[in-house]
């Protein structure tokens, strides 16, 4: 079986289906893979996402949220807290999606846009011509199809075959890559209100765990640590201690486990014929390990860049380039940004931490968003945070 398009996005995340609706939308002939029969299954992050930025690219439908959030609490290792309200809160904090129906409608949305989606189809590798991408050779449903088309979107997550096919350098060194594990928990102690994370060496070397509240005290629990402080089996075994000492009566309804791109900006993310999007393009926040968003502002952008591109006649990474300057300059600028913070804070101790969160214990840090507080923690423990002046000042 073969068919013939404009654009193969390989992946039907957030990344993959802002891309497809937006090239789609723009005129162009799109086909949309998923490796996978049911789009959005499994869950493999804790679904937050910041309200203001999430409704500039969307309309939410109101089942693809399962909660909204008042802010964030955020505890030391002794157990003090501070709180954030959800506007300051991050790129992660003011609803809880449900994955599994807001993929599945995003989707949806790029097939009304007059993208082609087919589901239980996995690229086995991109099809050349004269050295020169020129479609995807898939398996659908058991079956061969070949898929001309001279642009290729490789929006298939961390695990991304499609840039290894192009030649582009994606590979993280351990110390760039957060090993995760996550139960979907039951639990009348969960706090309906406030998204929650827990810092400490203890609980998560050099990461941190988090609840994520889903509504009817139901949450994603989970933690994530750096590869460089992880063994085989580590990460769930923290989160089984932390589970027995946060939520002792809580009940597991379900459990995944994966990787977390947490690096700054890679040296590409395009080649002749091809972009990538989201956890494929290493596009994830390094501080928090968020990615929602990240992926879906550059799956517009790719969008918009493809339809440019095959216009002008020139899929070259020359051609691309516009992709790469525009999303380096919003979302990679913050990227570099969260990556240098990230390189200070997993080099904290716990009294250091403990230092941190105490100091701020007297200040009114509610409305106050990540660059303030840190101005704010600055002014108040010089000497430990002298290495970031440059970011807060």
């Amino acid at each position: 079986m073969s068919m013939k398009c404009d654009v193969v996005v390989v992946g039907a995340g957030p990344g993959g289906s802002m891309t497809a609706k937006t090239a789609a939308a723009a005129g162009l002939k799109v086909v949309m893979l998923e490796k996978r029969q049911e789009i959005g299954d499994p869950v493999r992050c804790a679904e937050g996402v910041g309200k203001r930025v999430f409704c500039q690219m969307v309309k939410p439908e109101p089942d693809w949220i399962a909660t909204e959030v008042k802010g964030a609490r955020i505890y030391a290792p002794d157990g003090s807290s501070i709180v954030m309200s959800e506007d300051k809160g991050g790129s992660e904090v003011g609803y809880v999606l449900e994955r599994k129906v807001f993929d599945r409608g995003l989707a949806m949305e790029a097939a009304r846009a007059g993208a082609k989606v087919l589901v239980k189809t996995r690229a086995l590798g991109l099809r050349m011509k004269d050295g020169v991408p020129c479609g995807v050779s898939a398996l659908r449903i058991g079956e061969p199809l070949q898929i001309e088309a001279p642009l290729i979107i490789g929006a298939d997550g961390v695990e991304s075959k499609v840039g290894r096919w192009a030649g582009i350098d994606t590979t993280l060194p351990l110390k760039d890559i957060e090993i995760c594990a996550q139960f979907l928990v039951s639990d009348p102690k969960i706090d309906d209100q406030y998204t929650e994370f827990f810092l400490g060496n203890t609980i998560a070397p050099a990461g941190y765990a988090w609840s994520f509240p889903k509504g009817e005290k139901l949450a994603n629990v989970g933690l994530g640590i750096l590869g460089s402080r992880s063994k085989p089996g580590e990460a769930t075994r923290l989160l089984c201690a932390f589970m027995k000492s946060h939520f002792p009566n809580g009940k597991v309804v379900e459990m995944v486990v994966g990787g977390d791109p947490c690096s700054g900006p890679i040296e590409s993310t395009t080649a002749d014929g091809v972009m990538l999007v989201g956890d494929a393009a290493r596009q994830t926040d390094p501080l928090t390990g968020g990615g929602i968003l990240n992926a879906m502002q550059a799956g517009i952008i790719a969008g918009e860049v493809a339809a440019k591109a095959l216009a002008a006649g020139d899929l070259s990474k020359a051609g691309l380039k516009e992709y790469e300057d525009r999303w380096r300059a919003d979302i990679g600028r913050h990227q570099a940004r969260s990556y240098e913070f990230k390189e200070f804070f997993v080099k904290l101790s716990d009294k250091d931490l403990n230092q941190l969160i105490g100091s701020l214990s007297k200040e009114d840090i509610s409305k106050m968003d990540l660059r303030g507080m840190l101005r704010v923690l600055f002014k108040l423990n010089p000497k430990l945070l002298w290495e970031l002046r440059h970011l807060v000042v």
